[in-house]
């Protein structure tokens, strides 16, 4: 994951996009706070569980892929318990 900052508002969460339809988006702070669109829906009464994501963020994020930035094409290694890190590249080298 990487470091993204919101555009509009500034906050910092950590980001990843395997595609166009997966990113994820882990938060360093409590998003009710730390985002001022969350923020608004909380003080309203409204849970933000209702909603994917900021839109301002969703379209930060957006914006990094598309500029190359935040990079959409790295292949995603899985720990597996009681064998050595590798990564999908290494397990298809030939002579293996």
């Amino acid at each position: 994951m990487q470091e993204l900052t919101c555009g509009t508002c500034r906050t910092t969460v950590l980001a990843e996009k395997f595609s166009p339809s997966h990113t994820s988006i882990q938060w360093l702070e409590d998003a009710n706070h730390a985002c001022p669109e969350f923020a608004r829906i909380t003080a309203a009464g409204e849970n933000v569980s209702a909603i994917p994501t900021c839109p301002a963020l969703r379209d930060s994020i957006e914006q990094a892929a598309r500029s190359g930035w935040l990079a959409t094409d790295s292949i995603r290694v899985e720990p597996t318990r009681g064998l050595p890190h590798r990564s999908r590249r290494d397990q298809n080298t030939p002579g293996d």
